[in-house]
């Protein structure tokens, strides 16, 4: 079947997303997964951006932006940035989101601000980065407050990491109980899904294993792009592929082919 790995990746994401929820997106794949979503079982979904706006669909294609007029159009309300991620997000009200990744470790912390040489933990004090990234937008404020979220990342081993340059928003921090030491009022990650699998979080030690692999992956090769000793799953199996339905649908999303992107 003719499909790229960010179209898969967006359906896992987007079959990961149940009807009803109150749910965050970020621009791009994020959105497209959201967006799937309600086309395809969630009718119910009830979508809002960073922005503040609520209860829309992409008119065109996906919106550059989270105030797009392709986002905007047909929004149920337009409001702002307070009301979207303070009364929705940080008072616990926001069932579900899905954000992007530059780096993403063990304990699904991501780091969206910078690549350093020697990263800020490792040195003591933070300095200017190497790679000067776009910065965590709405996501620090989503992992901490939604009641779960789910990450996508192109899995690369320079990108699965032991631990990430920076903590810009975070997961579960050390693992175990540390996030919930914290008071966040968010529960944390459900899943990351990757260009190449499902990983899950461990109910106790809450570092990340592989649930489940891409048909066209091997059990090998997501270890060999993953930085840490990624644990494998007893039950581990592989995804099945998406439906010609499920191409259609979301395709029909991004009706412009802007994240049809060719590997």
């Amino acid at each position: 079947m003719d499909y790229t790995k960010q179209e898969f990746m967006a359906i896992i994401t987007g079959r990961e997303i149940k009807d009803g929820e109150l749910i965050i997106l970020g621009v791009g794949l994020p959105m497209l997964a959201g967006y799937f979503a309600r086309s395809n079982h969630a009718p119910n979904l009830r979508p809002f951006t960073e922005g503040g706006v609520y209860g829309s669909s992409p008119v065109g294609g996906l919106p550059w932006g989270i105030e797009c007029n392709r986002i905007s159009a047909n929004a149920t309300s337009f409001t702002n940035a307070i009301d979207a991620l303070g009364f929705l997000v940080l008072s616990g009200r926001a069932d579900n989101a899905v954000i992007g990744a530059a780096q993403v470790d063990k304990y699904g912390n991501i780091n969206t601000t910078g690549i350093w040489d020697e990263p800020p933990w490792k040195v003591g004090k933070y300095l200017p980065p190497r790679v000067r990234l776009n910065g965590s937008g709405g996501a620090s404020d989503i992992s901490v407050g939604c009641k779960s979220y789910l990450i996508m990342a192109s899995h690369e081993k320079r990108r699965f990491m032991e631990k990430v340059d920076y903590i810009s928003s975070v997961g579960f921090l050390t693992g175990g109980d540390s996030r919930e030491k914290c008071g966040f009022v968010g529960g944390g990650p459900a899943a990351i899904i990757s260009t190449l699998g499902i990983l899950r979080p461990d109910p106790q030690t809450k570092e990340f294993y592989l649930e489940a692999y891409f048909p066209f992956t091997t059990i090998e090769e997501v270890k060999a792009c993953t930085d840490w000793d990624l644990k494998i799953s007893q039950d581990v199996k592989a995804v099945h592929e998406p439906t010609i339905e499920e191409l259609k649908k979301l395709r029909a999303v991004d009706v412009t082919g802007s994240l049809r992107k060719e590997d």
